[in-house]
């Protein structure tokens, strides 16, 4: 099982500061992990024409802890959009430790937002074209 079957992933090695006193990586952390590979995708699909104004909120997240993860270890989060709204979208996140062993599953909510209007708005044809073509489909590992 990897991570490189997802459109994008990053890799990042776990610091002192992510663990707590039990020696692994503490479960606030994965959200900073996705939230950082979320960005990253992000930031990399909007460079594209006419998505430079996309914003998004995270109207909601969960992750599912399959093993710990130790200070030292590389670990590789794959992300994938998944699901189309009229005003949503899923991230779909695998993470993966360097030896294989699948760390976390998680997904995202995030919601299309017009922070003049302050309220969401319609999912913008440009992104989910993006999206697509970027990705290639929608059709990526589980959550």
């Amino acid at each position: 099982m990897n991570a490189d079957s997802f459109p994008f992933t990053h890799n990042l090695e776990v610091i002192f500061r992510d663990v707590d006193s039990m020696g692994h990586v503490n479960n606030a952390v994965y959200f900073t992990y996705l939230e950082t590979a979320r960005i990253k995708y992000f930031r990399e699909l909007t460079s594209r024409p006419d998505l430079e104004h996309m914003n998004m909120i995270v109207a909601r997240a969960t992750c599912d802890y399959k093993a710990p993860a130790f200070l030292g270890e590389h670990l590789n989060v794959g992300v994938a959009v998944t699901r189309f709204g009229n005003k949503s979208f899923d991230f779909t996140y695998r993470i993966i430790a360097g030896d294989g062993r699948l760390i976390a599953t998680a997904k995202t909510v995030q919601v299309a937002y017009d922070y003049q209007a302050d309220r969401p708005m319609a999912l913008p044809a440009a992104f989910e074209a993006a999206v697509l073509d970027y990705q290639g489909g929608l059709d990526f590992p589980a959550f």
